[in-house]
């Protein structure tokens, strides 16, 4: 018996240590499935977290708050974040850091970089000649791109999230503004890649908003169409969106809720942060008139003191947005002089008067681009922590003629907990009820050639055209193929934005470049040389605007097609055996399986631009992809042709092939000319 038992213990040690190792595993596997979200503000962010058994919850941050300062502060061996940075703003103005993010994809030469300059004199912007970009100058060792700062912030933000998850996180969704161009959300992404995150999305702020208010009000929509206005007004900018929600019948799981951003209207620079410069500068001025006659310095001329002032000047704007008057104090603001001065909310708007007066610009831009009316709006509802001043409310319900303004939603986190609700949502770790989202182009892209055309014998001219490519307001994530027919040689071709007569001058000054980028074609003469017993389809180019708003250029190819004869009887064992296999793993055409399967792509003819009509003759081409799910925006080459063998390739539809034998069928293949990406 004993020499029993003690065979029996190993083996019972061996068990629990595979247990055990089991368990380890299932708890590593649990350990990596939370999501986050950055709704990363001008001046404060938000993060929200969905992790096993918790559901979308708000991160709170070292102070036990709901929402984190956007400041840095940088020294030689010292990273400071948050309110700790808040704190080291008076100490140290020059190395803290904050509304940096408009500074971001932005040119040296751009006018918001002069605005910055003018806003916050104690930082020392360099200019970096290799991506004609701007720096912040901390020290003679010390400089720092936006974009870094940002990686910072992400950072951070991430740490704040697995400290809250006690997990390990990598996915996120970050909210950015919807007026953010190419140049400004691929800089985010590049801070993003610093900060080791995994962009599932960048999502639009006022998106992320609309679908915390339909998830939250899922049980009010219905077949009916319902259009509500969100008037978002925040530190930085302004942004209306009107948001039509409605349910609808997809394929994949019936009739689901639907939100649709159906107009938008933007001013980059209407915010808290503006009126409370405002009040810096009023306030400012108090203090001097009170030193006047000690012939003292200008305390603008200080940075400690300003930006105790811009901090007195913040709490002001809130005091003054619930009470009449208030005084302003500041102990030892400059040479241990203390400050104390009475204001006003009735001196307050009149500072701000000019700044009033644009609150309902965005409403009709928004109207505009939605092509409505105030009278199909349902409900105008207030988002961001500006739209709490009383002369806003006031000029806007004025603006929107409605009895009164929506304050059904947390102003402050809507956007983080639609943004989180995505994050879920896209992870492959958790099921939510689906919430079909339809984003909308603010900024259209076109593509522009320039070909020889021979308009007499012997007569040679160039014609310049256009061709729309995400027209605005059109619905993204959308993939378009545009097919060059009239190029049997290398060329080139542009990719620019579209029209934006939308954009005052000031803002068009702001945007920076119209020119996206230039693709140089190379191998397109090659190609031709190549397959000269083959008829070509012309020269396609692979356009997607992914779930972010970015753009790719996925690949370029020179399509040719040829017939040839096909046998029925004469099948290969190879081929039965292939489509036996590809049956038994759904590849089959079952109905089942043509119902879920891509979508044929479609061909969406677009009409040339004004003053670029084609000639009898010419055929360019603008067709829509299926929207099918990619994970790297790259596909493999298909093989070459050994001989005159025609290689296996995409099948012709069956509208183009109905008038031709069933013995011939047209065998497409392509041949890749060149991929480019944008840098």
């Amino acid at each position: 018996m004993t020499v029993k038992v003690r065979r029996q213990r190993p083996r019972r040690r061996v068990f629990w240590a595979l247990v055990a190792v089991l368990l380890a595993d299932l708890l590593a596997l649990s350990d990596t499935l939370a999501v986050m979200s950055v709704d990363l503000g001008s001046e404060s962010m938000k993060v929200a977290i969905v992790k096993p058994g918790v559901p979308m919850e708000i991160v709170l941050n070292k102070e036990s708050r709901r929402k984190t300062p956007v400041i840095v502060t940088l020294k030689e061996n010292e990273r400071f974040f948050g309110d700790s940075a808040a704190s080291m703003a008076i100490k140290n103005p020059k190395a803290t850091l904050r509304y940096f993010q408009h500074l971001l994809g932005k040119q040296a030469d751009n006018p918001h970089v002069a605005l910055y300059q003018a806003r916050f004199p104690e930082h020392e912007l360099t200019f970096d000649p290799q991506r004609q970009t701007v720096h912040f100058q901390i020290s003679p060792q010390l400089q720092f791109s936006p974009e870094e700062v940002l990686g910072m912030v992400l950072n951070y933000s991430r740490s704040l999230a697995e400290d809250f998850a006690e997990q390990p996180i990598k996915d996120a969704v970050i909210t950015v503004p919807v007026f953010f161009n190419q140049a400004e959300r691929r800089a985010v992404l590049q801070a993003a890649r610093m900060a080791g995150l995994k962009v599932l999305q960048l999502i639009n702020d006022n998106t992320a908003t609309a679908l915390s208010y339909g998830v939250f009000r899922r049980k009010d929509i219905n077949t009916t169409a319902q259009n509500i206005m969100f008037y978002d007004m925040g530190s930085g900018s302004t942004v209306c969106t009107i948001v039509t929600y409605q349910m609808v019948k997809t394929k994949e799981a019936g009739m689901q809720p639907q939100l649709q951003i159906r107009g938008v209207g933007f001013d980059r620079t209407l915010g808290g942060l503006e009126m409370e410069l405002r009040l810096r500068e009023h306030l400012a001025g108090l203090f001097n008139e009170q030193r006047k006659g000690q012939r003292a310095k200008d305390v603008r001329e200080n940075p400690r003191a300003m930006a105790k002032l811009l901090r007195e000047a913040n709490r002001l704007k809130t005091v003054l947005s619930a009470n009449a008057d208030h005084m302003a104090q500041i102990e030892g603001l400059m040479d241990d002089v203390d400050f104390k001065a009475k204001a006003t909310r009735v001196e307050f708007e009149e500072l701000c008067a000019d700044l009033f007066e644009r609150v309902p610009g965005p409403v009709q831009q928004a109207l505009q681009s939605a092509e409505m009316s105030l009278d199909e709006i349902e409900q105008v509802i207030l988002v961001g922590g500006a739209t709490r001043v009383p002369k806003v409310q006031e000029v806007l319900l004025k603006a929107v003629g409605k009895e009164e303004l929506g304050k059904n939603i947390n102003a402050d986190e809507a956007a983080a907990m639609g943004a989180v609700y995505q994050a879920a949502a896209l992870s492959k770790a958790f099921k939510v009820k689906p919430f079909v989202v339809r984003d909308a182009v603010v900024y259209p892209i076109l593509v522009e050639f320039t070909r020889e055309v021979e308009e007499e014998p012997g007569v040679h001219s160039l014609k310049h055209n256009k061709r729309v490519l995400f027209s605005r307001m059109g619905p993204y994530p959308q993939r378009k193929v545009i097919t060059f027919n009239r190029y049997s040689h290398d060329f080139n071709f542009h990719i620019n934005y579209g029209d934006l007569g939308f954009l005052g001058p000031e803002d068009l000054r702001v945007f920076g470049s119209q020119n996206l980028t230039t693709v140089k074609l190379k191998g397109v003469g090659d190609s031709f040389k190549k397959y000269p017993d083959y008829e070509s389809k012309g020269i396609k180019a692979h356009f997607n605007l992914d779930e972010s708003g970015v753009l790719s250029l996925d690949r370029v190819e020179s399509v040719f097609e040829t017939l040839v004869e096909d046998s029925p009887e004469e099948e290969s064992t190879l081929t039965k055996l292939g489509n036996t296999i590809s049956s038994l793993f759904g590849g089959g055409t079952t109905p089942d399986a043509k119902e879920n399967g891509t979508d044929t792509v479609q061909e969406e003819e677009e009409s040339p631009a004004e003053g670029s009509k084609d000639e009898p003759g010419e055929q360019v081409e603008l067709k829509e992809e299926a929207e099918a799910p990619v994970e790297d925006g790259s596909q493999p080459l298909p093989p070459e042709p050994k001989g005159d063998a025609a290689p296996e390739g995409e099948k012709a539809t069956e509208k183009e092939n109905g008038d031709k034998s069933e013995a011939q069928k047209p065998v497409v293949f392509r041949a890749l000319v060149t991929r480019f990406g944008f840098r």
